[in-house]
């Protein structure tokens, strides 16, 4: 299951990444925000759906805001979660392959429908390489039980 959230800068655009999820009969669950026109509090989207992945309820995550940096920095927060901001195909990419990002994130007020759209197919259809990037990823695994003692 894939899980999506936005605050009301990321509406508009996370109705259409919802609907092509469907279309590519992905099962969703929709975290909100549920319209654009109240003021509403990115973090707690992107805390929602990076619980939701921690928490094995879905496997991968999808958050939007106007810049898609504060969901992001947000959702990192989380252990567990790697959160990779991404403004184009090739980063969507890599974020993936070589860091096994678990959520996508995308600025609504930065990205066009259409350009959104391809990241999210390239993100969605590239799997983790594995190798030498997990010895990078368990790098970081170690910062974040560092500080959570």
């Amino acid at each position: 299951m894939i899980a999506v959230g936005s605050d009301h800068g990321g509406y508009e655009l996370k109705e259409p990444i919802i609907k092509y999820l469907m279309d590519r009969e992905l099962e969703v669950k929709d975290f909100g925000a549920f319209d654009g026109e109240n003021s509403v509090d990115y973090p707690d989207y992107g805390l929602a759906v990076a619980e939701s992945i921690i928490s094995g309820e879905c496997k991968r995550g999808i958050i939007i805001c106007g810049t898609g940096i504060g969901i992001s920095i947000a959702a990192n927060k989380v252990p567990g979660i790697r959160a990779a901001l991404c403004t184009d195909c090739y980063m969507a990419r890599m974020s993936r392959e070589h860091n096994n990002a678990n959520i996508l994130a995308l600025g609504s007020r930065v990205l066009g429908k259409g350009l959104a759209l391809q990241i999210v197919e390239t993100w969605l259809d590239t799997e983790f390489t594995g190798e030498r990037h997990q010895k990078r990823l368990d790098k970081i695994t170690g910062i974040e039980e560092k500080y959570i003692k």
